[in-house]
């Protein structure tokens, strides 16, 4: 019988240990094919459009595609030109981006015209739309609406996906086909001042460049100042083709003060000073024969109305696309056009006679090309038809046109008048015949204007539909994937949860056995972990819904809540059974009265400041307009959250003391070192707030910047310095104990000194994560805007509440787990959300 429930037990526990091994293995398998379906890489061709792009697909260009690596840059210029048949309007361009610049600063929105106060700030650029000298467009982004993926959708016209993000930290060289690298092998020189990213996006692309990091986001003045302060011998120079110039001043302003910020004005007024300087001095140059410049005013994004960006809202997404130098538009439509962010590749490659990049999804702005003949317009909408078809055909691989194929009817004027497709090939190939048909029957008949006006709008039809399907192409998820490891990590969690029923199982048993006659004490120790763990359900329950995902605040503030209200309904029956059970040992009673009323005070302090934390800021996506504490602080002016910031610092310095004083009352000595490392990142702190109190933009200039860098690394120093010290001066303290001059027995002796290692090694502990928590919130009323100091003061008395709470010697994973709530339900009281552009990026490199 001994032998058989050994087998037995060890035949379990072999079982358990492969399924497990096999559940974590589902999971990571699992996780890897959702990722991966869920980032999808987009497929692309390689190489770089050529002079086979001048001729239709199919045509057997391989002589051309040697020509193009092996001609020199000059040479290949011209036949690009012969081969297109349309000549380039422009000599240079001058390509001016004003990072985070919203459309409708400058256009409008709705047919309505801007704000006055932005029209004010920008005179020269608004006269020069009313007179018809410039043309707008709402050049759509898509998301990721931050920086480098953007500038890739500008100058490849290729849309970019989610990992872009992660990307533009950390940007790499670009290496798909583009603009940059076709002006390049024509010959054409290359500036680029202002946002480094350019530098890193195409190294050794640029004749002259001075780059500045985005990073510094408090900068407004001097990150502006370092592109501005060359314009005056760039523009006077003939040495270059091509003049990049990045303003970051913009978006750095909507960072820190969002659109209604009081730099906003004043900036706009700024940029419009250098477009003016700049289309003066390229009208002044021409009169001289100095060559046709283009100037195109660009953003990369727009902002919401805190100033930030990354997802997909309207005022997101609507960033510029301005042209000046086309000459006089008799329309007068100069500013509601709708474009997308894409299009400015094929229209700029167009415009000055190269090839379109291979993987571009946009479609040319027909519009900027009005001072181009009927059979020149055609010609370049011909060219970019024959460009999306080739990417048509990498992304459909059947995808073969013959007019065979379709039988399309048309109606008296010649227009198809057919609209289902048995597939996506067939509908590609009859828009596309249909266009090329039209537009050799208009050359080879006597062309008017019946013809140029079907043709058009054929080639208008191919060329919209075949850019919404690869755009949408770009972004589409493979199901298969998503299906596979979506079903490979339920199965996992099927696993784990039956392992885990069977585990709780066993051990209900032996403790119901071990604990049958404190039935009513059970029910207590049962109640505050149940409700725990079904935390963790219902939060994994609500992921399964986009509204639930996108208020989540309310969830975590909600559950967050009722644990500690668990916590304490715990605590009061713990108190009350303690009454009943051992009343008639005064002193164990008396102390775990004090520890339950320790317990309840620390619950109360929890509630409240989670209340306060609830109120300060309304997050989410639905509700986020609504007033809240922040935003009245800020109504109210810099004063308030400038005193607020200040207090909050000197309460949080305060209540670090008061904690360790208290914790290590037996080692004051020990606690008064700690209390000196600590007092130095604590007065720096309250410096900066001090200094900075009047500034409009909180720590900026260099100075400032230095002072930071102190800061950044005297923290870093003191909190490295408490890990190591603290360990080693608690075994010092241990090995000096006077348990060594004791003559007792030896296994007295041996379990004394345990006991001090234990007790060091739980000190050790304590003091170094509360050094890491005291350093953290040091470091985030540097990083956060001042309006968040006192949430930051309430989660940091949160965190002291709940070591007081679990001082009782409670269940060590519902501290942890307790904490965890908190976290999350402090991160939504910071005014965060799960939206990308919710994070706050003003206090970037302070």
């Amino acid at each position: 019988m001994m032998g058989s429930s050994s087998s037995s037990s060890s035949l379990t526990c072999k079982r358990l240990t492969i399924l497990t091994i096999l559940a974590v293995v589902m999971q990571i398998t699992g996780l890897f094919l959702f990722v991966i379906g869920f980032f999808p890489v987009k497929t692309t061709l390689s190489g770089a459009s050529g002079l086979e792009s001048f001729y239709p697909p199919g045509f057997d260009s391989s002589d051309d595609r040697n020509a193009s690596t092996t001609l020199p840059p000059h040479q290949l210029k011209s036949l690009y030109q012969q081969l297109s048949g349309v000549p380039p309007l422009f000599d240079r361009l001058i390509l001016m981006v004003i990072d985070g610049l919203p459309a409708e600063f400058v256009l409008g929105k709705d047919g309505k015209p801007p704000p006055k106060v932005y029209m004010e700030a920008m005179p020269y650029t608004q006269s020069l739309l009313a007179k018809g000298k410039a043309i707008g467009y709402h050049a759509r982004a898509a998301p990721p609406t931050v920086t480098m993926p953007r500038l890739k959708a500008m100058v490849s016209g290729a849309i970019g996906g989610y990992l872009d993000v992660a990307l533009n930290f950390n940007t790499q060289a670009f290496l798909d086909d583009n603009l940059i690298e076709q002006f390049s092998r024509i010959g054409w020189k290359m500036v680029m001042l202002g946002d480094d990213t350019w530098l890193k996006l195409f190294p050794g692309m640029f004749t002259r460049h001075d780059g500045v990091s985005s990073f510094f986001v408090k900068d407004t003045v001097q990150v502006d100042h370092n592109v501005s302060r060359h314009l005056n011998v760039e523009l006077n120079r003939t040495d270059w083709n091509v003049l990049i110039l990045h303003f970051l001043g913009l978006d750095h302003v909507g960072h820190i003060g969002g659109r209604n910020s009081l730099l906003m004005g004043p900036k706009l007024k700024e940029m419009d000073e250098v477009i003016k300087m700049i289309d003066l001095t390229t009208l002044k140059s021409q009169k001289y024969n100095q060559g046709r410049t283009l100037l195109m005013v660009v953003s990369d994004h727009g902002m919401t109305e805190n100033g930030n960006h990354g997802g997909s809202s309207y005022e997101e997404i609507d960033s510029l696309a301005l042209f000046i130098g086309l000459g006089e538009f008799t329309d007068s439509s100069t500013t509601n056009n709708i474009a997308n962010q894409v299009d400015i590749a094929p229209t700029l490659a167009l415009l000055y006679g190269v090839p379109i990049p291979k993987n571009n999804v946009g479609i040319v702005m027909v519009e900027v090309f009005k001072s181009l003949t009927d059979d020149e317009q055609l010609r370049l909408m011909e060219l970019n038809a024959w460009q999306l078809l080739q990417l048509l055909q990498a992304q459909l691989p059947g995808l073969e046109c013959e007019i065979s194929k379709c039988n399309v009817h048309r109606d008296g004027n010649g227009s198809e008048i057919r609209q289902d497709y048995s597939t996506v090939e067939e509908m590609f190939c009859c828009l596309y015949l249909h266009a090329a048909t039209v537009h050799k029957s208009m050359k080879s008949d006597s062309p008017g204007g019946d013809e140029y006006g079907s043709t058009f709008l054929a080639y208008r039809e191919f060329l919209k539909t075949a850019g919404q399907w690869l755009s949408h192409r770009a972004t589409d998820r493979p199901f298969s994937l998503l299906a596979c490891g979506f079903a490979a990590m339920l199965v996992s969690c099927s696993i784990i949860m039956g392992l885990l029923f069977f585990l709780i199982r066993e051990t209900y048993i032996k403790e119901r056995e071990l604990h049958s006659h404190l039935g009513k004490t059970k029910h207590v120790w049962q109640l505050d972990k149940t409700f725990t763990l079904a935390i963790i359900c219902i939060v994994m329950l609500s992921m399964g819904s986009s509204s639930m995902v996108e208020e989540e605040q309310y969830i975590w503030h909600f559950l967050t809540s009722s644990c500690f209200l668990v916590l304490l309904r715990k605590t009061v029956q713990s108190i009350t059974f303690g009454f009943g059970v051992l009343q008639n040992s005064s002193t164990v009673f008396k102390e775990q009265r004090e520890r339950g009323l320790l317990q309840i005070f620390s619950v109360i302090v929890v509630l409240v400041s989670g209340r306060i934390l609830r109120g300060w800021h309304q997050g989410g996506v639905n509700w986020a307009h609504l007033p809240d504490m922040a935003k009245w602080l800020e109504q109210a002016g810099s004063s308030y959250t400038n005193a607020l910031q200040l207090t909050s610092g000197v309460l949080i310095i305060s209540a670090n003391i008061f904690t360790l004083l208290f914790s290590l009352r037996s080692k004051r000595t020990f606690a008064v070192v700690i209390l000196l490392i600590n007092i130095c990142p604590s007065l720096m702190i309250v410096y900066l707030m001090i200094i900075h109190q009047g500034s409009t933009l909180g720590t900026t200039g260099f100075g400032a910047t230095k002072m930071v860098q102190r800061f950044y690394a005297i923290l870093g120093i003191s909190t490295l310095g408490t890990v190591v010290s603290v360990p080693m001066f608690m075994l010092l303290q241990n090995s000096n104990s006077p348990v060594n001059d004791f003559t007792l027995c030896r296994d007295i002796s041996s379990e004394f000194r345990r006991n001090l290692l234990l007790e060091g090694m739980k000190d050790s502990t304590f003091i170094t994560g509360w050094s890491f928590i005291f350093s953290w919130c040091l470091l985030q009323l540097l990083l956060q805007q001042p309006v968040n100091s006192m949430p930051l003061l309430l989660l940091f008395i949160q965190i002291l509440a709940t070591m007081w709470y679990s001082s009782g010697g409670d269940a060590q994973f519902i501290e942890v787990a307790a904490l965890y709530y908190l976290g999350m339900a402090g991160h939504f009281g910071l005014g965060n959300t799960n939206n990308l552009a919710t994070i706050d990026v003003a206090g970037a490199f302070t």
